[in-house]
């Protein structure tokens, strides 16, 4: 018998899947939410999940950007 499982699929850069799956085994085992890896660049996840995932990954992204300071290099 077939059993259907409803996901979302996440496609980014290897990068940050890595950082996804990371956040998912940092969670307790009744919380981790990766269904599937499919491959280096696809996972698929419980839907319920996904403003947290976008929510960490924004983190992510702002805590590691780089912004010139003013006043320097003008």
């Amino acid at each position: 018998m077939v059993e259907a499982v409803k996901g979302l699929l996440i496609s980014c850069d290897i990068p940050m899947a890595q950082f996804i799956i990371n956040l998912n085994n940092s969670m307790p085992n009744a919380q981790k939410f990766i269904l599937e890896i499919l491959d280096d660049t696809h996972m698929f996840v419980q839907p319920h999940m996904a403003e947290t995932i976008q929510y960490r990954v924004q983190e992510f992204r702002d805590s590691n950007t780089f912004e010139k300071p003013h006043g320097v290099g003008n």
